[in-house]
């Protein structure tokens, strides 16, 4: 039986009929083909994924690394933690894209997509005979094509890798993370990778909607250095205006006082004084509201200038608190402040709950969809699957024959799947 050209299975029909199942979002019947490992592109496939595109997660035979980073892992053994959360409710496919016949199957799908996702290293796609500006834009001119690299494709460090925490340390946040006396300090979470997901979605949804009017897609440019240059607020724009080199700061703001952590009876718990109504609404609370009318605090400028003044005695008086009894004191005087919560804290939280920012369920346990539009739903997350799970559906309906699959498994081109 021989293989099925892109003459045979192209276009529109080079994939299944795309999920229109109504209630699952705005993205119903959208064909996205994530061929991203790791972090920014995932995550970016699963946001989409959670608005109803069809997503086909396409991994090499030794998958995704990811699934390794454990402990822990799922119950199942197939993955990690870390994996499962950045792809829920995509279907997988296994291609060995090192050879012919993997190859042929990616154009096929990529014939059919409406978004691709990519983060391999600058030129591979274009090295088998993808590239987007003299390919695939004419193959298919309604593809929008998302591609994540670290530092971009050209420039003086084009091509090369990018990570989260590289990038971190390259594009300045390492460098305001921390305290005064102490070592730059990495980001608790992969903020960079996070940010640039975020970003390509936005990015993506843009060249959709430009799509409406000329009828053509265009590529999406997304790099880990633009994400995390965009984030140094305020610290570029302070450097920008006076020339000071930015500095650790600890919990401190950077020019807010007071806005920071204090040690209270049970534990941390953080208060925000953003403005003069806030301050004085807190020195009330605390029983000090001779201290909003104190020369050395009456403004914010005042306040940063005897920083050091003012948080020993907030620091006092906060200190005989319990935690919740402050936080439910100061929400009725109108003042921004919150226990510093651990994860466990935060997920099993009644708000977060209501929310359905954390799910239980049998399908599915983990963390929500964050974004939520008033007249129409999402989908419902489901588990991420093993690897491959889906490798022979999706080639059957692509009109692969049960023959030539098994040929192609043989072969070791759809992996162990």
């Amino acid at each position: 039986m021989s293989v099925p050209t892109r003459t045979q299975i192209d276009g529109r029909g080079a994939w299944r009929t795309a999920d229109t199942a109504t209630g699952n979002g705005v993205l119903t019947g959208v064909r996205v083909l994530d061929l991203s490992r790791v972090l920014a592109g995932p995550y970016t496939g699963q946001i989409l994924a959670d608005h109803g595109a069809e997503v086909i997660k396409v991994e090499a035979p030794s998958g995704d690394e990811t699934r390794g980073w454990g402990p822990p892992f799922e119950e199942s053994g197939a993955s990690s933690a870390y994996y499962a959360s950045l792809n829920h409710s995509k279907e997988n496919i296994t291609l060995d894209l090192r050879t012919d016949d993997g190859r042929e199957i990616l154009g096929n799908l990529l014939a059919g997509a409406d978004i691709v996702i990519e983060n391999f290293k600058a030129g591979t796609l274009a090295r088998w005979g993808f590239d987007y500006e003299t390919v695939l834009a004419d193959s298919n001119p309604r593809m929008v094509y998302c591609r994540i690299t670290g530092f971009g494709v050209d420039g003086p460090m084009g091509g090369l890798p990018g990570y989260d925490a590289v990038l971190q340390s390259f594009g300045g946040l390492m460098s305001i993370n921390g305290y005064p006396d102490g070592n730059p300090l990495r980001m608790g979470v992969p903020i960079v990778d996070i940010v640039a997901a975020n970003m390509a979605v936005s990015g993506i949804l843009l060249a959709m909607l430009e799509r409406e009017r000329t009828g053509r897609g265009q590529l999406v440019d997304i790099t880990l250095l633009d994400s995390v240059i965009s984030i140094l607020h305020p610290h570029a724009a302070n450097w920008i205006a006076s020339g000071r080199v930015p500095q650790r700061t600890g919990d401190f703001h950077p020019t807010v006082v007071p806005y920071q952590v204090f040690c209270a009876k049970d534990g941390d718990f953080f208060v925000s004084a953003a403005n003069d109504r806030q301050f004085r609404s807190l020195t009330e609370v605390l029983g000090v509201p001779e201290l909003a009318t104190d020369p050395r605090f009456v403004s914010n400028g005042e306040r940063y200038a005897h920083r050091h003044d003012l948080i020993a005695i907030l620091s006092e008086r906060i200190s005989g608190y319990r935690r919740d009894e402050l936080a439910v004191r100061l929400e009725e005087a109108g003042v921004p402040a919150s226990p510093v919560h651990t994860v466990e804290e935060a997920l099993q939280s009644a708000q977060v709950r209501h929310r359905g920012l954390f799910l239980e369920s049998e399908d599915y346990r983990g963390v929500g969809v964050p974004i939520s539009l008033s007249r129409s739903p999402h989908r419902a997350p489901r588990r991420a699957v093993p690897r491959g799970a889906d490798t022979t559906n999706v080639l059957s309906a692509m009109g692969y024959s049960a023959e030539r699959i098994a040929e192609l498994v043989s072969a070791g081109i759809l992996g162990d799947s």
